[in-house]
């Protein structure tokens, strides 16, 4: 920054700061008081000014009622990530199918649903909903899939003047094959007439979508414009990939959110690796812009500034979420800025305006990898020690110390994987990894008290392992070999294989996947495989050997049937030489962490001095509790909420509980046993002078507890 607006940015500043006050004053009932947006409002701050339910009484806060949205399933089909609205008297929210469904907030009757397969039990994840207004006309957007839907938000109908008949296919547009996926779990953020919106994208070894960040018309559906997060030939960023990778790299998509700054007409939103995820010798550079923290302007998606968390990753290591917007009083200014929280535990905290880190953040020599091929890049950014907020890297001292046994069993599995600091990269050998590569801070993210300039943000603590091994087939191969070759490597991570466990617990297992292949016609399996199911991707770019070699390993025929690839179309491992073997939880001898406590925190941050103010032990497993243990933290996935009682309030543990702490020193002041994990964010509301905190309660999910179908809703 020049002396010059330097010096008219510290003029300027009271003048802005009490213009800020004023507007702040004028509508924080409005913005602060309702939980219109996802996240609460359109910043993402999940915080709310309510203060009726607050430290004083928070031990008295009791259900007031239950919605159940849909007839219990099994664990596959239950997951709830969904952060509800609520506009007025009405909540609106998703189910497991999502299913969306408007209920009273005063009793949780139910007013309309809307299903887009009624009737028919499905999978997926959505993570909330946008909400439009104008005059009399209310929209309400979500996504299932490949489609954004939009509904009349009094009638729960699809709204016709949008898109083809109140849908867009996300899959158009982007100049690329139409059969990978692209799909919004989490829903974007409206901007005057604009809904902006990220994708997921496929990040395996086979053909993916590029993560483009689009704006649609809320009217129409038509698209405004469109930010190539793979830059095309021209744009800058273009130069940090090889020269044709714009035509088919994928991956780099933000799928975690977005916020705004409505005042700049900015929005903000973070990136996930490239695809594919942990190999990137065909993308050799740095991979703009993957991984990074983006500021856009909204009206226009023109590129204001950027930060690369994570230089051409190797580790799946996707900026999870939305940054917050914060302020940090420094040297007497009070700077508007942001705050990103990461799955490695580190808070990076740039500069609203130009991106800069406001605390010192170092390039660090970090190891290079050795897979033929592949380039790492010579240094990660960190930040100061004080922003890091998860533990990272693993060796021997941190070991388990739960028990002797414990620690016993764990030296000696372990005893011939390599260990060292974060940004290890994956090798040949098997190689503990911590954080695990869900995090630290996953997609719930952090919550922003602005008054008291505090980031509560929530992070799990445990290793996983990883090797990676040469995708080459042998030129002869049998049928059922290759099948199961290109199923260790395309399915496993959500479907597990014979000795090793899945990764998505609402994944079908792979017993169960060898059932459903034993009652389907070969025709019916290649339809699936090419057009995909809920969750499950299409793997249209396999042919249809290898989608019939995939067939016969899932129902155990083949083996006598040999190949010869010359004579056959194969495009397994054609790009992709080199491949993970997955995403590997291990565990001691009773089922636990294999590294030391805690397992899961919840930090609480100081934006101004950029240090941890106090950090707790978040969740417990009660048969250890019941043995006199502290609490010890859980995995979780899920974010916080804190509101101006002094209290935050988060679910994402394992134990399926839901708890309120103090804001100010992380004692725990109330907790509630629910039927099923909060795998969500919670929100709270006012409704006839009263308020209330909801949370989805549905279970299942990547912490595989056992499944749920509610919503939860607190009163006093």
């Amino acid at each position: 920054m020049s002396f010059t607006a330097l010096t008219n940015r510290i003029i300027f500043l009271p003048l802005v700061c009490l213009i800020y006050v004023s507007c702040q004053n004028d509508t924080s009932r409005d913005v602060y008081h309702s939980w219109s947006a996802y996240n609460g409002d359109k910043s993402g701050s999940k915080y709310s000014a309510l203060d009726q339910i607050n430290t004083e009484n928070v031990a008295n806060l009791q259900l007031a009622w239950k919605f159940e949205t849909e007839p219990l399933a099994e664990a596959g089909y239950s997951t709830i990530e969904c952060n509800p609205l609520i506009i007025e008297d009405i909540i609106y929210l998703v189910s497991p199918s999502v299913a969306v469904i408007a209920i009273n907030a005063r009793d949780g009757s139910e007013r309309w649903r809307y299903e887009v397969d009624p009737g028919r039990r499905s999978r997926g994840v959505n993570r909330g909903l946008a909400y439009w207004s104008e005059g009399d006309s209310a929209r309400i957007f979500f996504s299932k899939g490949n489609y954004l839907y939009c509904l009349d938000a009094q009638k729960g109908e699809l709204v016709s003047s949008f898109g083809q008949n109140g849908t867009l296919n996300l899959k158009e547009g982007l100049n690329r094959d139409a059969d990978n996926r692209n799909k919004s779990t989490t829903p974007g953020v409206i901007f005057e007439d604009l809904y902006i919106l990220g994708s997921t994208v496929g990040e395996g070894p086979g053909p993916a979508a590029p993560g483009y960040i689009r704006a649609f018309n809320v009217r129409t559906g038509a698209l405004v414009w469109t930010f190539h997060t793979i830059p095309l030939p021209g744009e800058p960023g273009y130069e940090t990939w090889p020269t044709d990778a714009w035509k088919d790299a994928g991956g780099a998509n933000s799928w975690s959110g977005i916020n705004l700054d409505e005042e700049r007409g900015l929005v903000f939103c973070g990136t996930g690796s490239a695809a594919y995820d942990h190999w990137g010798g065909n993308r050799i550079g740095q991979n703009l812009y993957a991984n990074c923290v983006l500021a856009l302007n909204a009206l226009t998606g023109e590129k204001v500034w950027h930060f690369q968390a994570v230089h051409h990753d190797i580790w799946d290591y996707d900026i999870p979420c939305a940054p917050n917007l914060v302020q940090v009083r420094k040297d007497g200014l009070l700077i508007d800025a942001v705050a990103q929280p990461t799955k490695m535990g580190h808070l990076f905290i740039l500069d609203r305006e130009t991106g800069e880190p406001i605390f010192p953040v170092e390039e660090v020599p970090v190891p290079q990898s050795d897979i033929p091929g592949e380039q790492s890049w010579p240094t990660q950014p960190m930040p100061p020690p004080s922003l890091r907020y998860a533990r990272q890297g693993f060796y021997e001292d941190d070991i388990t110390d739960l028990t002797p046994e414990a620690t016993a069993f764990v030296k000696d599995q372990i005893r011939n994987m390599k260990m060292g600091d974060l940004f290890r990269p994956p090798n040949r050998d098997s190689a503990l990894i911590m954080p695990q590569f869900n995090g630290g801070t996953d997609w719930g993210g952090a919550a922003y008290d602005p008054k008291n300039r505090k980031l509560f943000v929530n992070a799990s603590n445990e290793a996983e392992w990883i090797s990676m091994f040469e995708a080459t087939l042998d030129q002869s191969i049998s049928q059922f070999d290759l099948g199961a070759k290109i199923y260790q490597t395309q399915c496993t991570f959500c479907h597990g294989s014979e000795g090793q466990a899945r990764q998505i617990q609402n994944a079908f297992t792979l017993s169960s996947l060898k059932a459903i292949a034993a009652q389907r016609t070969e025709d019916d399996l290649h339809l699936i495989l090419a057009g995909g199911r809920g969750l499950m991707p299409s793997f249209n770019w396999l042919s249809d050997d290898e989608k019939s070699a995939i067939i016969a390993f899932l129902r155990e025929k083949g083996q006598d049937n040999l190949l010869d690839l010359s004579k056959i179309s194969v495009n397994f491992a054609n790009k992709i030489p080199w491949l993970a073997s997955g995403h590997h939880p291990i565990k001691d001898d009773g089922g636990y962490p294999i590294n030391k406590r805690p397992w899961g925190t919840l930090s609480c941050v100081d934006m101004d001095s950029g240090t941890i103010d106090w950090q707790v032990a978040l969740g417990t497993y009660p048969a250890l509790e019941a043995r006199g243990f502290e609490p010890t933290g859980t995995f979780n996935l899920g974010g916080p909420m804190v509101t101006a009682g002094g209290l935050v309030f988060i679910g994402a543990t394992m134990d399926e509980r839901f708890r309120a702490f103090d804001r100010n020193t992380g004692e725990n002041l109330w907790e509630y046993q629910m039927d099923a994990g909060g795998y969500a964010t919670p929100a709270t509301f006012e409704v006839d002078g009263k308020q209330y905190v909801i949370i989805a309660a549905g279970g299942g999910g990547i912490p595989g507890t056992k499944p749920g179908n509610a919503y939860y809703c607190f009163s006093l």
